[in-house]
């Protein structure tokens, strides 16, 4: 957490804040104040800060989680919720008691873009459920805003890479970003099931969707489904020590090789952990311990497929892709049964 703090890492925003024993406030590890070391208190949560005495700080914000709306931006949602176009521009803004460049920030620093190419995206996600459901694309085009077809379709495959008639059967992708302790998770639903869950930054929200439309090229849709509704639902439940056995369904995309070692990892059970060489070995293929470790580090199903259980022959921690301190984190949320807000402490011994 002191490390996070001296490098003002937002990554670490929302997982823990720190106390100015000096003013009596509590800030994000963002927040670009200047206390000095010595002054500070660290918390695994903003309600143990206010419980200590402390006040959250009015620059930073730290009672707010990462990337979720504060209470002034509500009316600007509500107003770009529906089916038709909300350009919304400076002066409508203003009508809204909003500064639009106060706007413009929260937007650009949350999530990457600015509030039109947001407002944008978001009704080109809405026409694109709509052409999903069967509606009919004269109607589509108009019930959204736009003033032609070739304007539609011009926007249409920028954003999508694909025709608009072509989308009527063909396959795609949808995102969400899934909250959970250890930060935002971006999950990945191909039909019924999930191809990729991995921890994200929401500041990189739209270059996830152009890297994920590029690696599977297919279109790419901030909207949810069952799949994803599942997963949520699990995930609140793992993190709450509750879950021990995801069964939101999977595919993944790998050689044959890549397929052995995930499904191996799977049998890991949970609260337990094992080596490379172990993993090598339940494949029939003792002297494979390199390749296992490649294979375990190109899986794009975190928790699903539970790289985060495999460790060094020594017993170690070695690399994980959403950083070692968070498969510290795992591992102890998994052998105390519910996540206790510990960074720190020992790992459960190999096989136990």
């Amino acid at each position: 957490m002191l490390t996070a703090w001296r490098r003002r890492d937002a990554r670490y925003d929302g997982l823990f804040c720190f106390g100015v024993k000096s003013t009596g406030i509590f800030c994000r590890p963002s927040c670009p104040s200047q206390p000095r070391e010595s002054q500070l208190e660290f918390f695994h949560q903003a309600a143990a800060a206010r419980r200590a005495g402390y006040r959250p700080c009015k620059r930073c914000r730290p009672e707010l989680a990462p990337g979720q709306p504060p209470a002034w931006l509500a009316p600007l949602l509500r107003r770009t919720a529906g089916p038709t176009d909300c350009k919304l521009p400076a002066r409508e803004l203003r009508r809204l008691h909003l500064p639009p460049e106060r706007v413009r920030r929260w937007f650009q620093k949350h999530l990457g873009l600015s509030f039109a190419e947001w407002n944008r995206s978001q009704r080109l996600a809405r026409a694109f459920a709509a052409i999903h459901a069967g509606r009919r694309l004269d109607s589509v085009v108009f019930d959204h805003g736009y003033e032609s077809f070739s304007g539609f379709r011009s926007a249409f495959l920028r954003a999508f890479g694909q025709t608009p008639r072509r989308t009527m059967t063909g396959d795609h992708l949808r995102v969400a970003l899934c909250p959970t302790p250890l930060g935002p998770m971006l999950a990945v639903a191909r039909g019924d099931a999930l191809c990729q869950l991995e921890f994200a930054d929401v500041r990189n929200w739209e270059h996830s969707h152009h890297a994920l439309r590029r690696r599977f090229n297919l279109p790419v849709v901030r909207l949810d489904n069952a799949v994803l509704q599942q997963l949520r639902s699990e995930l609140d439940q793992y993190f709450a020590g509750t879950l021990k056995k995801f069964t939101v369904p999977v595919v993944w995309h790998g050689s044959s090789f890549q397929s052995r070692v995930w499904r191996e990892l799977r049998k890991i059970p949970y609260g337990k952990i094992a080596s490379y060489t172990e993993v090598a070995r339940r494949l029939g293929v003792p002297r494979a311990a390199r390749a296992v470790a490649r294979a375990n580090a190109t899986n794009r199903l975190y928790l699903l497929v539970p790289c985060h259980r495999v460790v060094a022959k020594n017993g170690t921690l070695s690399g994980y892709g959403g950083g070692v301190w968070r498969k510290r984190m795992l591992l102890n949320l998994e052998h105390a049964g519910h996540l206790s807000g510990q960074t720190t402490g020992e790992v459960p011994a190999q096989g136990t």
